[in-house]
């Protein structure tokens, strides 16, 4: 019942998604929660690289033409508008019509412009895709890669000259190197690895996979959010989501290597962060959001955090045995349905503490994309098929 109500799902949200679609070229980037669409807004480049690989991701389990169509549409302006021509990389940012606002490189969009870009090659076989997405990791190992201490600069200007402030977003610190730029660095380079089996490329996942165990999880299972350079860790809460999503995501990595020494290495680490993340489950069945520095919580019931809830769960049931995983990954989706889902197509933000929605946030934008909810239906749909 559940994978039939999911996949029913996954075609409501690219439903919604290709409504989206600028006769011009690309995707628009914003809408506000009462369904405005702001054409003339301003695009970010993660909003459109997890636009490819949520339509070519679906394209590949469902074979829709449509989506293919709606990935290539997409790719087409990305690699035109969002690719710096000059110095490599991409943009954080451009306006509607191409030119590049904000033009920092960010680690993080790196990643999601390679996850995407080698996703897409998986059904389109184009060899100028896959050269953009090498070109990509290739730029990221010689501008971000810190030989000595290990790991990723978290971001530079637009020549890979330092920057002054890193953070990827308002609700993050300034800091050298975070988990989550980290996390998502490993996932591209992991997808990447499965259409382009490159030597270094393996070293670079194993590297990260090592990281993520050794040095951004805690010994209670809890990632670390903040690092300085030396990876010395910064003050930063608990992020029950991103602590399930890495439960899956590292395990998932570490089996596109196609080594099983490097997933059983990673194994126990998956359980750990999982049970880490379910301590975030509340008795509705959804999970919090965060707990902050001074011991509170924030309660809000994050869209991206559901969805991570439910497929963490799952990757629990399935491939560590734990039976409790799959009745928490179904209390996660009645809960969703009930109060995320909207009628006129895509999730809310979040449901706030009182079980209002966050009607202040978009419903498409900047960070509300078509990945994390669209992901967790294609995982429910395979792990359960």
């Amino acid at each position: 019942m559940i994978a039939l109500a999911v996949s029913k799902e996954l075609t409501s949200i690219l439903n919604y998604w290709l409504t989206l679609k600028d006769p011009q070229g690309g995707f628009y980037g914003e809408v506000l929660s009462d369904g405005t669409v702001l054409k003339d807004a301003p695009r970010g480049v993660i909003l459109n690289a997890r636009i490819i690989w949520s339509f070519a991701a679906a394209y590949a389990a469902l074979g829709k033409p449509e989506y293919l169509e709606a990935a290539e549409h997409a790719k087409d302006w990305f690699l035109e508008h969002f690719c710096d021509h000059e110095y490599g990389g991409v943009y954080w940012s451009v306006s509607s019509c191409g030119e590049p606002l904000d033009s920092k490189k960010q680690l993080y969009s790196q990643g999601f412009a390679i996850y995407g870009l080698s996703e897409l090659y998986k059904v389109t076989k184009d060899n100028n895709v896959l050269k953009a997405a090498t070109d990509l990791f290739h730029v990221v190992e010689k501008h971000f890669a810190d030989h000595e201490n290990g790991g990723y600069t978290e971001a530079l200007a637009r020549d890979f000259s330092p920057l002054e402030d890193m953070s990827l977003s308002a609700h993050d610190i300034n800091a050298d190197k975070t988990m989550n730029s980290h996390l998502h660095i490993l996932e591209a380079y992991a997808n990447l690895y499965t259409v382009w089996p490159d030597k270094e490329l393996k070293k670079a996942v194993e590297s990260l996979l090592d990281i993520v165990g050794t040095k951004v999880m805690a010994p209670d299972g809890h990632l670390q959010l903040y690092f300085r350079r030396d990876w010395s860790v910064m003050p930063g809460g608990v992020s029950y989501g991103h602590d399930i999503e890495t439960s899956w995501l590292a395990l998932e990595c570490a089996m596109a290597l196609g080594d099983p020494a490097v997933a059983e290495r990673v194994r126990p680490w998956a359980v750990k962060m999982a049970h880490a993340g379910n301590e975030g489950l509340l008795p509705d069945g959804s999970m919090r959001y965060e707990k902050l520095l001074d011991g509170t919580y924030d309660d809000s019931r994050q869209w991206w955090v559901q969805a991570e809830t439910v497929v963490g769960n799952l990757w629990l049931w399935k491939y560590h045995k734990e039976a409790a995983g799959l009745d928490r990954a179904i209390a996660c989706w009645e809960y969703i349905q009930k109060h995320l889902v909207r009628p006129d197509g895509e999730w809310h933000w979040a449901i706030l503490p009182d079980g209002a929605p966050d009607l202040s946030q978009p419903r498409a934008g900047f960070w509300k994309c078509p990945y994390h909810n669209s992901r967790m239906c294609l995982e429910v749909m395979r792990l359960m098929s």
